[in-house]
């Protein structure tokens, strides 16, 4: 792999599949390059982690309720018994309303992404299918050099 590069091969296949597995060194680096490379292009980034995501439509275009952690302070007798409800608005859809004119598109970048389902990873798909201005890079594992696929393809493969 060169030691330069401008990522336009992977920006051109994010365009064209709307959702990359990818798989990077474990020491990083890279993922932060092709970040970058997506910024200067036009992109907006935002980076999550798999882990504690829960239902995935809820969570990217519903509104959904959260409980934050109750550090062992007790509400008696005025709320829930685990603490109030929090409702915060889609993730996805809330950015996707509030994308700057000249902005490309929304790309999700989700670290960890070994831990979702099959079922998961093709609702992205057909979810970046469906909204063309959004597009999901998963990482999916450790590799001697960056690379990616398809995420249809690591489907097929898994």
């Amino acid at each position: 792999m060169a030691l330069l590069t401008t990522g336009k091969p992977f920006i051109r296949d994010l365009e064209q599949y709307g959702a990359l597995g990818v798989y990077a060194p474990l020491e990083g680096g890279y993922e932060g390059r092709y970040q970058r490379r997506l910024r200067a292009t036009g992109y907006n980034v935002l980076h999550i982690t798999a882990r504690g995501l829960g239902d995935l439509s809820a969570y990217l275009t519903g509104i959904h309720g959260v409980r934050p952690p109750h550090l062992g302070k007790k509400n008696i007798g005025r709320e829930a018994a685990v603490g109030p409800v929090y409702f915060i608005p889609p993730i996805a859809t809330y950015q996707l309303e509030n994308l700057p004119p000249k902005s490309k598109g929304l790309v999700i970048w989700i670290i960890e992404s070994f831990v979702l389902s099959s079922e998961e990873k093709q609702y992205l798909i057909n979810l970046s299918q469906q909204e063309p201005r959004l597009k999901f890079v998963l990482e999916l594992g450790g590799e001697r050099y960056f690379r990616w696929q398809p995420l249809s393809k690591s489907l097929i493969a898994a």
